[in-house]
């Protein structure tokens, strides 16, 4: 499968199987995050990884949405704000983590991207320093349920060339 044919194929996975992801395949979820471009090659991002069940059922008192409980893995990504303009941490920070997702969609693993959040019980709970802003959150596990695609936009209407 090529990689655009990943990418395309890839589909928010909310429901998991109870089976932990190997090491060898989480450390390459990683590795596909540390590689991902930033601005300046600051690389301005720490990424929190949780397995602990206790610590993930305590997390998702504070989302909209329940499914981390049930993850192996989620992935708390932060961007350090202190360290160039927010505005491109906050990107590099994202690039990094939707490198993850497509890699582990790759290898069979699917993905959740968690905006919702209270930010101020997150960076609590895990112990995250006043310079760093939760980005997202991402859940990772082996999927338990096979979504449909979503409905998107036209091209036509997303893109225009050479004026809007």
């Amino acid at each position: 499968m090529s990689l655009v044919d990943v990418i395309l194929g890839r589909r928010s996975i909310r429901r998991y199987e109870p089976e932990e992801i190997p090491k060898d395949v989480l450390d390459k979820i990683l590795e596909a995050g540390r590689q991902a471009p930033s601005a300046a090659n600051r690389q301005p991002w720490h990424f929190i990884v949780l397995t602990d069940h206790e610590i993930k059922k305590q997390l998702s008192k504070w989302m909209f949405t329940k499914h981390v409980k049930n993850s192996a893995v989620t992935i708390v990504g932060c961007a350090n704000t202190g360290f160039i303009d927010r505005k491109w941490s906050t990107i590099g920070t994202s690039i990094a983590l939707q490198n993850m997702a497509i890699a582990a969609w790759a290898m069979g693993v699917g993905s959740c991207w968690i905006g919702g959040f209270k930010e101020s019980k997150v960076k609590q709970l895990l112990e995250i320093p006043d310079k760093w802003k939760v980005v997202a959150l991402v859940s990772f596990g082996y999927p338990a349920e096979k979504p449909h695609p979503k409905r998107r936009k036209p091209i036509e209407k997303i893109v225009g060339f050479n004026k809007f």
